[in-house]
Parts: structure tokens; C-alpha cells; sequence
């Protein structure tokens, strides 16, 4: 079988970082939010290019804890897309706000800048660009959007660690970012673990109070807060995989061109960059009209592949409440139903790449 993405081939070259990460913690008797926590924040933050970060419990919390350091109320409008993971979504539902869907360019599969506008109202309060697959948002007038009209952005950078838009790197332009470290990320941890990055002391601040109960010293609350702090373990893990960060990108685009390269010419759409962006390539998605059939004949192959994402947020029963319905969001709904993942992951062998392509080239030929 090969895998849409596995962990043991790098843990099998890390191993010995991950067991030493995991002694100096051990070892440090602070489990939490201690010297590898400040570390990695401190690290992480100066390797985007921000200010500051605070790490937190997952991403979705990531989300979550800057709608509230935002100063998200209970009924503001959230201008996002449907075709994100349900974290996106559930984490402004969970901060009391109401989502408010555009659809996604056909070509790149991100926000289409040109709609936001349309879905502006007195009531929105925040925009959350989802940088998606390795890719960025159009960010320049979408900023310029949200200055003209007093709207604060959120980048939702789960997917797009490393990734540049015009040579800045992806959680840099907002008012701040949600990053995930799930570990099939980019930059992956060994269990949950997020992180906000911003570069304002005071969002800073207030998102350190909220991960902690509202709490700047123990045991007394500010304000009302929360419990959603990185896991010193993970931040420590974080830490020296953090070293390897650039590596792993750079194995990505590789994969990626030799993606690019052995299947051009065949039937299936394969992936846009915007010439404003440098892709990460957290995944290689390609496109065919007869996508459930394809990836029935790689199966049959032990060629495991993956859809990000089948249901667009719109049409989960979940979301019933936000009434939308089929139709609303046609380029969405299109690429939900034909988008697939081939395997992604920095080591991955060429001969097992190659394998995957020769499968491609054949099953096109079959459905031609």
C-alpha cells in the first residue's frame, strides 16, 4: 500500500531529536508552559517573520481564541468559505459567530476576493481566509477590503505553513493567524497542539490570558478565559522539528514537480498556483470528472489517496441552522465533487511517486 501521507519514515530519521525533546522535558519538571513552550513560540513566530505567537491546544482553539481576542460577540458575521475542514466553521459557531459563506475561485480553489464585498453587512465583524492545500489567500486587496470597511482578518493557516504571497509568509498580514499542528501538517507535532501568531502585544497578551482561564498569574481571572494550552511535550517536539522546516518544503515542491511533470497531458486537472505565490504543498490535489471511479481503480492498485474536502460546510445537517442550500455555491460544490489527494509527504520515495503516476496514466487511458 502506498499512503496518502505516513509519519514513520521521518520519525525513523528524527527519532533520536524526538527522544531528546522528550528527555529534556521530562527531565525539566515543568509539564506545562514551560521554557519549551516560550521556545518554540519565540522560534516559530521570528521563522514567519511576526512578532509574537502563543501556542494553544489545537488548532481549532487557534480559531477559536482569536475571535475572542478579536472581540467576536454573539451574533457578528464571520466572512469565510465552505470548502475548509469543520474546525474552520465549528470554532466561529463555538465564539458565537455566524458564518457567513463565498465561494472559492474554480481555478486555485481559494476565496474569490472579487465576492467578498457582496457579503459585507453591518453585522460583520471578522474575515477568515482559508489559505488551503499549501496555497494563499489573494491577500492584498482583501486587506485592503478590510481597512476600507473596519473588518479585522484572521488567516486560517493549518494547511499553509511556510507558504509565501509575494515573499511574505502565510500568517503575516492579518491581525492574526490560526495555525494546527495536527501531525499530518507541514510541520507536524505527535498529537494535538496549535498556535495564534500575531504581531500586535496586545492581541498577544489577551490570547495568553484566554488559553489560561483569563489568568496573567494564577489562581485570578482578568476576565473569562479558557483552558487550551500547548502541551509543553509537543512544544518541545515542535521545537526540533521546527529545525527542519525549510527541508521539508523544499521535498514538497519537489514532489510536486515531478507531479506536475509525469502527468501533464493526461485528463485530470492538476493544481494552479497563483504566480503571487510560493505553494508548500501540504497536498497535491488534482481533479477529474469521474474522480469516485478513479480513485476506486487506485484502491484496487493499493494506492491510498484522500478528498479534502467530500461536504462543503454548507451542505453538513450540522449547519442546517445557516440556511444554505445546493446551488449557492457552485464552483464549491464542483470541486468538492471532484478533488482528490495523491500521496504528499517529504519521504516519499520516487519509485513509489512514479508507481502513482504510471496507475494515473493508466486508468486515463482506461477512461478515455
Amino acid at each position: 500500500m502506498i499512503n496518502v501521507w505516513e509519519y514513520a519514515a521521518e520519525f525513523a530519521l528524527e527519532k533520536q531529536e524526538i527522544y531528546e525533546a522528550i528527555d529534556t522535558v521530562f527531565s525539566s519538571g515543568r509539564l506545562i508552559l514551560g521554557p519549551q513552550t516560550e521556545a518554540f513560540e519565540e522560534k516559530f513566530a521570528k521563522w514567519c517573520g511576526a512578532n509574537f505567537s502563543v501556542g494553544v491546544g489545537n488548532g481549532t482553539d487557534a480559531i477559536f481564541l482569536a475571535c475572542k481576542a478579536l472581540g467576536l460577540q454573539s451574533g457578528d458575521e464571520v466572512i469565510t468559505v465552505a470548502n475548509t475542514a469543520v474546525p474552520t466553521v465549528s470554532a466561529i459557531v463555538a465564539a458565537g459567530g455566524v458564518p457567513v459563506f463565498v465561494d472559492v475561485n474554480p481555478d486555485t480553489y481559494l476565496m474569490d476576493i472579487n465576492l467578498v464585498e457582496k457579503k459585507i453587512s453591518a453585522k460583520t465583524k471578522l474575515i477568515i481566509p482559508v489559505h488551503l492545500y499549501g496555497q494563499m489567500v489573494d491577500m492584498d486587496p482583501l486587506m485592503a477590503l478590510a481597512g476600507k470597511y473596519k473588518i479585522q482578518v484572521i488567516e486560517d493557516c493549518a494547511q499553509a505553513h511556510g507558504a509565501k504571497y509575494k515573499g511574505r509568509t502565510a500568517g503575516t498580514i492579518g491581525d492574526v493567524a490560526a495555525f494546527s499542528f495536527y501531525p499530518t501538517k507541514i510541520l507536524g507535532a505527535y498529537g494535538d497542539a496549535g498556535l495564534c501568531l500575531t504581531s500586535n502585544e496586545v492581541v498577544r497578551d489577551k490570547l495568553r490570558r484566554l488559553r489560561f482561564y483569563g489568568m496573567e498569574k494564577n489562581y485570578y481571572s482578568i476576565e473569562h478565559g479558557y483552558n487550551s494550552r500547548i502541551d509543553e511535550l509537543q512544544a518541545a517536539i515542535l521545537l526540533k522539528k521546527l529545525e527542519h522546516l525549510t527541508s521539508y518544503i523544499k521535498a514538497r515542491q519537489k514532489i510536486a514537480r515531478i507531479y506536475d511533470h509525469g502527468l501533464r497531458g493526461t485528463s485530470f486537472i492538476l493544481p494552479q498556483s497563483a504566480p503571487q505565490n510560493e505553494h508548500a504543498y501540504y497536498l497535491y490535489v488534482l481533479r477529474h470528472s469521474r474522480r469516485d471511479e478513479v480513485i476506486r481503480l487506485l484502491s484496487e492498485k493499493l494506492i491510498n489517496v484522500n478528498i479534502s474536502y467530500p461536504w462543503p460546510i454548507h451542505t453538513m445537517k450540522a449547519f442546517d441552522h445557516l440556511q444554505y442550500k445546493l446551488g449557492d455555491l457552485p464552483h464549491t460544490e464542483l470541486v468538492a465533487a471532484e478533488i482528490f489527494s495523491l500521496p504528499m509527504y517529504p519521504q516519499l520515495e520516487e519509485s513509489q511517486q512514479f508507481r502513482v503516476m504510471d496507475v494515473l496514466r493508466e486508468i486515463d487511458h482506461q477512461l478515455s
